[in-house]
């Protein structure tokens, strides 16, 4: 029978405080990215983009990205209003405006195969992606919901492959939203928020799969950014809202 178990790990930059279902929560690093590697990626310099001082919401009805957003990869593009990529190899959609310390960020998420594969960037540079076969060079919050062929959850920091990321394995027959695969076509409205700096959840459709706190924030300047993203699966994006705390 599944049971709540409340995890108390001490990482190197990480303390996980609660509430990872299943007491395995924590799994071993699924396999590298395969494909061939991505070249090196890292905008030219840019005008910081204004700070979020009030609420922001972008539903992406337009033809274009638009100013607001860099995307690092042409795989990007808006689709019946959705912003969608596939094959984007870790290279994201960043929002220049920038995010405050402490915000709660909102949007909806949709897979359109049964790879999964929704992943997205929090508190990164706004510029920067993936310079080789593993995003081993992040420089934000990484959340990816069916990861690695639809197997596996995961919440990292810096690195999508860290040994000290968050890794929740998925059970193709679970129903739970803890454990179970993302269903192709399906909307998930995922929600994050930080609190106090260094306090930190991830939720999908109301279910938290992660809260922890930081000991080393991704705060201040080259971590004041939001980015989707994408490897190599088709994912679409909707119904963005940023709220500072």
């Amino acid at each position: 029978m599944s049971v709540v178990c409340c995890l108390s790990v001490s990482w190197p930059r990480l303390e996980i405080m609660a509430s990872l279902w299943l007491c395995g929560a924590c799994v071993p690093e699924g396999p590298k990215t395969e494909q061939r590697a991505a070249s090196s990626v890292s905008s030219p310099a840019t005008l910081p983009g204004p700070m979020i001082d009030a609420p922001f919401t972008d539903d992406f009805e337009r033809a274009e990205l638009g100013t607001d957003w860099l995307a690092l990869s042409e795989s990007w593009r808006i689709e019946a209003g959705r912003l969608c990529a596939r094959g984007a190899r870790n290279r994201g959609a960043w929002l220049l405006r920038r995010l405050p310390t402490d915000a709660r960020i909102e949007f909806d998420a949709v897979a359109l195969s049964d790879d999964g594969d929704l992943k997205v960037e929090l508190w990164g540079d706004g510029r920067s992606g993936a310079t080789g076969l593993s995003y081993s060079d992040a420089t934000s919050y990484i959340a990816i919901l069916g990861g690695w062929k639809n197997s596996q959850h995961v919440f990292a920091r810096l690195d999508e492959h860290g040994e000290d990321r968050i890794a929740l394995p998925v059970d193709p027959a679970s129903r739970d939203p803890k454990s179970g695969p993302v269903v192709a076509q399906r909307p998930y409205r995922f929600r994050f928020e930080r609190r106090q700096g260094n306090m930190l959840t991830w939720s999908v459709d109301g279910v938290l799969l992660v809260e922890l706190v930081d000991d080393e924030p991704l705060a201040g300047a080259g971590h004041e950014h939001f980015a989707f993203n994408d490897w190599t699966a088709p994912v679409c994006f909707d119904n963005l809202s940023i709220v500072p705390l």
